[in-house]
């Protein structure tokens, strides 16, 4: 239903930039609607699995990562509960709450959850660009191993190269961080244009949103895809 909701987002913006008939902008939008809707009834105790997770993730033996992952399962808790909220305001099951207020405690939590997500992305990068390097080897010697310069000091520029090649190098011997990185960042949009932080526009929101839904089906399709603690 994710991929589906974001798909008609995506594709209602578009219809609507290209003038097409009101009446079909409104078809698609009422169906984003329901597979909002959908989603929201999906994730009904969902918080029950992210603080269990959270439990898990305490027992970590790096504190980096047991605070990244742990700090991130509580605040993808508190998310799903505030969305458990908005579900019963949609449905009408609790008609005096205020949407809006709730919609926007659901995204600041969704948002804190994607930056510890993030931080445990750049952390992971951290450690295995230092396992490959060693820790020992001067990026002059990085320079010359990977052909940048070929005698004298590197240049600042070429420095730039040189560490651009070298994150490219470990983020492709690394497929899941890779993937996950990739739908953090993706993801990251969403809150931030619903909470008013970086506005941009549906269509991008969609295109964020079907992009992100995609790479976490193909991490389900292929488990080892998926990032470990």
């Amino acid at each position: 239903p994710r991929a589906a909701q974001y798909a008609c987002t995506l594709l209602g913006y578009t219809l609507q930039k290209n003038g097409a008939s009101a009446e079909l902008v409104a078809v698609i939008k009422q169906l984003e609607a329901h597979f909002s809707l959908s989603r929201k009834l999906f994730r009904l105790g969902n918080s029950v699995d992210a603080l269990e997770s959270a439990k898990r993730a305490i027992h970590l033996s790096d504190v980096v990562l047991r605070f990244c992952i742990t700090v991130s399962h509580l605040n993808r808790a508190m998310y799903f509960a505030c969305d458990n909220i908005l579900w019963l305001g949609k449905t009408g099951l609790s008609r005096e709450m205020d949407q809006e207020k709730w919609s926007q405690r659901s995204f600041r939590y969704y948002l804190f959850s994607l930056i510890m997500n993030l931080s445990r992305d750049l952390y992971e990068l951290k450690l295995l660009m230092e396992a490959e390097t060693g820790g020992k080897r001067s990026s002059s010697r990085l320079a010359a191993e990977n052909g940048v310069v070929s005698r004298g000091s590197p240049s600042h520029q070429q420095m730039v190269v040189l560490q651009l090649r070298f994150l490219i190098h470990v983020l492709r011997s690394n497929p899941p961080l890779l993937l996950d990185l990739a739908k953090n960042t993706c993801d990251l949009f969403i809150p931030l244009d619903k909470l008013g932080l970086f506005k941009t526009n549906p269509g991008f929101v969609g295109l964020c949103g079907l992009t992100s839904s995609i790479l976490s089906i193909l991490s389900i399709v292929h488990p080892w895809l998926k990032l470990k603690p």
